[in-house]
């Protein structure tokens, strides 16, 4: 048993390995074709567009991990079904629950991986990618109308509640054009601060430059309100937008690893704000590395036939069209959960559940009715 687990796991492995290889060579040509437009712009060189290139791989790699197990798998097999030697390995005990069990050993492994890969790899890398882009590129403009956080604290004078935007981010704590709205518990805005940069620090401080501060005081007896401007070089802002939550906010999502995506949506939730996006990428990013224990179950059924049915090319080609429906499949998933408001968990398994479904039929029925 020992030799055939290391028959298949190095025919898979080898061969998961090279079709990862050229998948992350084709995107890697073509984010450098893309970045050489800003070749020449604001001190942007061609090193840094294959350094900008090369920090998004990791991400490329967790999105194709499942496609690349999928792939990589079927060609094994069905290098090992045209030879005849899987053929042989049934004639000598290895029966269909025995194969699958050494496929989903394997499984758990890449699913191990791809983990590793979008949880710690990836986002560290876009994040290195993404301060490079704005150092050079003028910052990120965070959608058009900013991004929006907001704040809620205790004072002497009671509950205040805060709405925050942000306008540029230039990494996940290097702010531009800010703005801070301060309201009572009545919903009554009491000031304004206006920022052309902001930075953030661990311990919750906004520390803000070229500030333009307005306060609205209460009504007089005669019901006229005092307005008071003020503009300042620099102050700080107390706040509990700690950085790591900001950074959530004003970076794309793909920045972000399971565990700050969880601690961002309990931030949402604590301040009443939508989270369903969110939570449907959470789930997605948790349940992700499985859908490579699907892709290899999936692969088993095309070492069941025969090699007249088809030669290694046109088995390979047919995983290629499965993992790009699956892809299909997965992406659809989630816009449709956004828009028709569905439970974000299973919007995040119905995918892998249904080629695993897939999979398990087919592979009942090479087996035990052919």
């Amino acid at each position: 048993m020992r030799t055939v687990r290391r028959l298949f796991y190095r025919d898979i492995v080898s061969s998961v390995a090279f079709v990862a290889l050229a998948f992350l060579s084709l995107f890697f040509f073509i984010d450098f074709v893309d970045e050489l437009a800003e070749v020449g712009t604001r001190g942007y060189t061609t090193l840094h567009a294959a350094l900008y290139s090369l920090l998004l791989l990791p991400g490329h790699l967790y999105e194709l991990s499942p496609i690349a197990v999928l792939i990589g798998t079927i060609y094994a097999l069905s290098r090992l079904a045209q030879s005849s030697e899987y053929t042989i390995l049934r004639t000598g005990g290895l029966g269909p629950g025995r194969a699958l069990s050494l496929l989903a050993s394997l499984g758990l492994m890449f699913a191990l991986f791809t983990w590793v890969v979008g949880d710690y790899l990836a986002p560290l890398a876009e994040r290195q990618a993404t301060q490079l882009q704005a150092r050079f590129k003028g910052g990120i403009r965070v959608g058009g109308s900013g991004a929006w956080m907001k704040d809620r604290a205790a004072t002497p004078d009671g509950v205040r509640s805060y709405s925050v935007n942000v306008g540029t981010a230039r990494g996940g704590t290097q702010l531009e054009d800010v703005r801070i709205f301060e309201f009572d518990a009545d919903g009554r805005l009491l000031g304004r601060m206006s920022a052309a940069r902001a930075r953030v620090d661990d311990d919750a401080t906004w520390h803000l430059e070229e500030v333009d501060i307005t306060r609205w005081d209460e009504a007089d007896a005669l019901g006229a309100v005092k307005v008071t401007e003020r503009r300042e070089p620099r102050f700080d802002w107390k706040s509990t937008l700690s950085a790591s939550v900001v950074a959530a906010a004003v970076l794309p999502v793909s920045n972000m690893s399971t565990i700050d995506l969880f601690r961002y949506i309990g931030h949402l939730a604590d301040n009443e704000q939508a989270a369903q996006r969110h939570e449907i990428q959470f789930w997605k990013r948790a349940l992700y590395p499985f859908a490579c224990l699907v892709m290899v179950a999936l692969a088993l059924p095309f070492a069941y036939l025969h090699a007249r049915a088809g030669g290694v090319s046109l088995k390979v080609f047919g995983g290629i069209m499965l993992g790009i429906s699956f892809v299909l499949l997965n992406n659809v998933a989630s816009h449709l959960g956004l828009l028709r408001d569905w439970t974000p968990w299973m919007v995040a398994a119905a995918p892998s559940a249904l080629y695993l479904l897939l999979s398990l039929a087919a592979f009942s029925w090479l087996v035990r009715y052919r």
